[in-house]
């Protein structure tokens, strides 16, 4: 058996967790730049607000329906999504973290009463991080994603849906849309209903040769695990990345070179970071540049440059040095940039990097610094040591205008508690002790 916990509305309640106040109220968290709304609150949803919708278009409403509004804080999203996982941790041998908000638990060997078992998960997680939760328990991964999908939408199922039954599963099937399957997408989906296939239920019902031949072994794999035979084994470790891309839009249009080399310069640093992270190193790199298209009235420009590295890496130093030089080559006076990123490719595994005759970089130099200066951004903070040509912070930099504190990450913003003792006449601010 395998169970899916999926996090509601993640980045709304994280917000919620240190704010109760907002409880009850609509919530809603912007994407970069305070661009669109990327996460609701039911109370939102009810109010008919879109995902994706352009936060600026619909401002007025947002204020006379007193919906909250956030920047997103993806610090304080990822310190609790880690917490999330460690709690879920305690539940199973066997742990796949599927996204920020999504988990699967391998629950095979486990001789429990399966719906026990995942309300004392769900309120495991709700009394010790405070994040709600939806649970999915089925006999396949695919299973457990239309479980996991039940207890959201059937307010039911009240969070929790288990399918270890035939019977479940055929009824549950049945109502299914296939276009709402884990695996199936949009053309995918046209393709069935072209087919006359419209639930969960008729797809299976399809022979295998022609799922085979039409959505390949791919599509196969979803059916047989929607006909209660695993095919899909737990990632206990995520796969090392083939490609890793930092991008941003800036907060203000940029003009000059400095502050976009700035930006190119951090976003590099960020792909070094990433690399030496999957302990792996790049020996290619793209740097991009480009206007804001939706400003047609402005004049438009758009640039690329990739280069092949002689001998592929991982340091911050290098991967820079690359980057700064590309974007000097790409880069034109006379327009108003929009947005600039780094993508790094052919990335190899350490131990397989292969030197050049005429290189001339001590690399076992360069490892010892960047061993040094990660281990002292993981203690104190990221950027607490970085390189000169990233800057000190710009208007390039991500306009968040409404960012809520960073409470588990920071201790500038570690919330203060008002405590009544007693027969005391006053308040007394005590600050939250250091979490051992």
């Amino acid at each position: 058996m395998f169970a899916l916990v999926d996090c509601n509305n993640f980045y709304v309640s994280c917000e919620r967790v240190f704010r109760p106040d907002l409880n009850g109220r609509p919530v809603v968290v912007l994407s970069n730049n305070d661009g669109c709304i990327i996460s609701r609150s039911e109370e939102a949803k009810q109010l008919g607000i879109k995902m994706g919708e352009p936060a600026f278009k619909i401002a007025a409403f947002l204020d006379r329906h007193q919906v909250a509004v956030f920047s997103s804080n993806y610090v304080l999203y990822g310190d609790l999504s880690h917490r999330v996982m460690r709690t879920l941790g305690q539940f199973t041998p066997e742990l796949e973290v599927y996204s920020i908000d999504e988990a699967f638990l391998n629950l095979a060997g486990l001789s429990v009463d399966w719906v026990e078992y995942a309300w004392s998960i769900r309120q495991t997680v709700r009394r010790h991080i405070g994040i709600p939760v939806s649970i999915g328990v089925a006999p396949t991964k695919v299973l457990a994603k239309v479980a996991n999908y039940l207890a959201k939408k059937d307010p039911a199922q009240a969070g929790v849906c288990v399918l270890d039954q035939p019977g479940k599963i055929t009824a549950a099937l049945k109502e299914f849309d296939v276009g709402e399957v884990w695996g199936i997408g949009r053309q995918y989906t046209k393709l069935l209903h072209a087919s006359g296939v419209y639930t969960a239920w008729d797809f299976l019902q399809l022979d295998d040769a022609w799922v085979r031949k039409n959505m390949t072994v791919v599509g196969l794999r979803i059916k047989k695990e929607l006909a209660g035979i695993a095919c899909l084994e737990m990632e206990l470790l995520p796969p090392p990345k083939k490609a890793i891309c930092t991008s941003r839009s800036f907060g203000e249009d940029q003009t000059e070179l400095a502050p976009i080399t700035e930006a190119v310069a951090t976003y590099a640093a960020r792909c070094a970071e990433k690399l030496r992270r999957q302990r792996s190193c790049a020996g290619m790199m793209m740097v991009f540049l480009h206007t804001n298209r939706f400003k047609q009235h402005e004049p438009q420009y758009a640039r690329n440059l990739v280069c092949k590295l002689p001998v592929p890496t991982n340091s911050t130093i290098e991967l820079i040095r690359y980057a700064t030089a590309a974007l000097r080559m790409i880069y034109r006076k006379g327009y108003r940039y929009k947005k600039a990123g780094v993508i790094v490719m052919a990335i190899e595994p350490e131990e397989r990097i292969q030197g050049a005759l005429f290189d001339r970089m001590d690399r076992a130099k360069h490892a010892a610094v960047m061993r040094s200066l990660d281990a002292i951004n993981a203690k104190y903070g990221r950027d607490t040591i970085k390189v000169a040509s990233q800057g000190l912070g710009g208007k390039w930099r991500l306009r968040q205008e409404r960012l809520s504190p960073c409470y588990t990450t920071r201790w500038s913003d570690i919330i203060k508690v008002a405590a009544h003792a007693g027969a005391c006449a006053h308040n007394e601010m005590i600050k939250i002790k250091k979490p051992q």
